[in-house]
């Protein structure tokens, strides 16, 4: 029998699935695909051209994919043999969409923290960064996002996530500051307040093989 649980307040409890489509976010892939069509004759395209005819519903079924996490299961274990150092997964890779443009912007996450009485498996690191990125967002949200979901999931005695990203919105259009990588960070518990802790983290995420 499996011993991974989900945390709670009161104590250890059931592992249940984490729904990541609230209420009222599902995609209404036909509604989109008629507004597609009308984007693309505001901008003086033909949908009836033969490469178009097909685009509205294409452009539909990528924002559905975009915007649509799947769902997992945050399993935790017991931290039986008491480790006390910090767990870091480096360069996650990611994708989202700018709230501001509706362009992509990609890069890597750095996550890590502290264990207390429990661990997470570590591939759900990467499902957590994925189930916020999975979504219409600015770069800090994101970060403060996973930051805060860990923080108050897991219960450890520190978190830290480091966001590296290049914006399409930015290198694209406006400065064509193409290259150019936004980093953005979010610190809890020891990983913040602790000054060699936190040394530690960021040189870590800065490491390179």
């Amino acid at each position: 029998m499996s011993n991974a649980v989900e945390l709670s307040a009161g104590g250890p409890a059931p592992v249940t699935p984490l729904h990541v489509v609230s209420a009222g976010a599902v995609v209404d892939l036909d509604a989109a695909e008629v507004a597609v069509r009308a984007l693309l004759v505001a901008l003086g395209q033909d949908p009836g051209a033969e490469h178009l005819r097909e685009t509205p519903r294409r452009v539909a079924m990528a924002y559905e994919e975009f915007l649509t996490p799947e769902p997992f299961v945050p399993t935790t274990f017991p931290n039986d043999e008491g480790y006390d150092e910090l767990v870091l997964v480096r360069d996650i890779p990611f994708h989202s969409l700018c709230q501001h443009h509706l362009l992509p912007f990609s890069g890597v996450a750095h996550v890590g923290y502290l264990p207390a009485a429990r661990i997470l498996g570590l591939s759900k690191l990467a499902r957590v960064v994925e189930h916020f990125a999975r979504g219409l967002q600015v770069q800090e949200r994101l970060t403060k996002q996973i930051g805060d979901w860990l923080d108050a999931r897991l219960a450890p005695k520190g978190v830290g996530v480091v966001l590296e990203a290049e914006h399409l919105c930015m290198s694209l259009r406006g400065v064509e500051a193409v290259g150019s990588r936004t980093v953005t960070s979010s610190l809890h518990g020891l990983v913040r307040d602790d000054a060699r802790t936190r040394a530690e983290f960021l040189d870590l995420t800065r490491a390179r093989s």
